[in-house]
């Protein structure tokens, strides 16, 4: 994990400003998504089966999608 969010302030800057940049560059890189992934041990078969389901469910929604060609164009 070698990601870095930083922003650089000077004096003359708007803090509140600076602040939401930096927290949009955090949340973009993924740092606390990771953080959060990281507090609890998921054994290999886990994961695994959690990549599965999620392969899963996007391909259900592509043929969802696929079958129903109107569904596309009236968004």
């Amino acid at each position: 994990m070698a990601r870095k969010a930083h922003v650089i302030v000077t004096i003359k800057d708007d803090f509140d400003k600076k602040y939401r940049q930096f927290k949009k560059k955090v949340e973009r890189e993924g740092i606390i998504r990771d953080a959060k992934k990281m507090v609890f041990y998921e054994s290999p078969s886990q994961k695994m089966r959690r990549k599965l389901m999620r392969a899963i469910k996007l391909e259900s929604i592509r043929r969802s999608n696929s079958l129903n060609p109107l569904a596309n164009s009236l968004k």
